[in-house]
């Protein structure tokens, strides 16, 4: 029996000061050494509350209770602590929030913040920081394309225990060129001696339509990459951060509850540029997904609709998108959940786990089904399984 799902907001803001030649997120550089003036602040915020209007209206949302906003880029914290605080005071007064346990999450680079910023962000409704460090090596950063210094990240890190936020992340690669075990250990070590609550370490792979990908960096062997993995598991398990997703390490209940959300297959509306969102309608039955205008251009040109595409996840695709998000955590799940999560017969599901289960790849915990570490290590194997 479909049920409705926590409900998420995911807020997209475009500007960079330089693209990276690694990513293939939605960004765009306003121009290296242009000030923050040339980004169109106030036009945006206007758009964006707009866009939410919208979806509210086509998914009839009003007053559904809001657990999560997760406000990326792009470089969120380009924007002034101004602009971010009216966007979440008018998001809050739309939902219905319990204060106490809500998570806001902004992205912010350490090339763009200053300690009175992070402290303004938090007075502004901002709990928890994902501060996008990636290395804590020089020569790493330049090659990465990051406009910030080991230094200004390790500020950053200071920043965020004085500023007042809750909760802060740290946002690192490994597997970066030229990295050796010894490079991305001591780039970890640095991390934890930081203190956050939380930590993303996730290797670098060459996305098409990055610069990467038309001359791609010489990365690290094979056999490099698992060492790195291996013994920076162990590393961040001593130093008291649990794995609870493939990427993702928290101290105890520090978890992202933004991205867990993703994971357990929940709804987010996604307003802003190119921006993706998934919404279950209990009444019909349907799960919607939908991308908004991607070019701030078009996203900001008057009397355009923000709404560019709109899709019903037809039924043949559904287990495999539940499984795709579900089975990238450390958690087991339940049949019960799948069911409630997509509005399908979970015989086909069980089926489908008992085979994986013979290759060891997923077991069975009384009534939960939970990914094995040789399930994790071929994931993508695994989720073959249920196309």
């Amino acid at each position: 029996m479909l049920k409705v799902q926590p409900l998420s907001l995911y807020i997209h803001i475009p500007w960079c000061v330089q693209k990276c030649p690694y990513c293939d997120f939605n960004s765009h550089a306003f121009g290296k050494g242009k000030g923050q003036q040339d980004i169109p602040e106030t036009q945006y915020v206007q758009a964006l509350i707009k866009d939410l209007d919208d979806d509210i209206k086509r998914f009839n949302l009003a007053n559904r209770q809001l657990h999560t906003i997760f406000i990326g880029g792009g470089t969120p914290s380009l924007f002034s602590a101004e602009a971010i605080g009216d966007i979440l005071n008018q998001v809050k007064s739309r939902f219905i929030i319990d204060e106490a346990r809500f998570e806001v999450t902004l992205e912010a680079n350490p090339g763009t913040v200053e300690a009175d910023k992070f402290s303004g962000f938090a007075k502004a409704g901002v709990t928890r920081l994902s501060i996008g460090v990636q290395s804590f090596e020089s020569d790493k950063l330049i090659k990465l394309g990051r406009i910030h210094d080991s230094n200004q990240a390790k500020r950053a890190a200071e920043f965020a225990h004085q500023a007042g936020i809750k909760s802060f992340n740290l946002d690192l690669m490994h597997g970066l060129p030229d990295q050796n075990l010894t490079n991305a250990l001591d780039d970890l070590k640095t991390a934890i001696a930081l203190n956050p609550d939380h930590i993303s370490w996730y290797q670098l792979t060459i996305e098409p339509n990055t610069a990467f990908h038309s001359k791609p960096p010489e990365l690290p062997q094979d056999e490099t990459l698992w060492s790195i993995q291996e013994e920076g598991v162990k590393l961040l398990e001593e130093a008291g951060y649990h794995q609870y997703e493939i990427s993702a390490y928290a101290k105890n209940n520090k978890q992202c509850q933004h991205n867990l959300n993703y994971w357990r297959f929940g709804d987010y509306l996604g307003i802003g540029c190119g921006a993706h969102g998934k919404i279950t309608d209990d009444t019909s039955g349907k799960i919607y997904r939908t991308v908004k205008v991607k070019h701030p251009k078009g996203y900001l040109e008057e009397g355009r609709a923000a709404l560019d595409h709109l899709n019903e996840v037809e039924h043949a695709e559904l287990t495999f998108e539940f499984m795709m998000n579900q089975l990238r955590l450390k958690e087991p799940f339940t049949l019960s959940h799948f069911s409630q999560s997509t509005g399908l017969d979970s015989k086909a599901l069980l089926t489908q786990l008992e085979k994986a289960q013979a290759q060891q790849l997923v077991e069975k915990q009384g009534d939960s089904w939970q990914v094995t570490a040789q399930g994790h290590r071929y994931l993508n194997e695994l989720l073959t399984q249920f196309l």
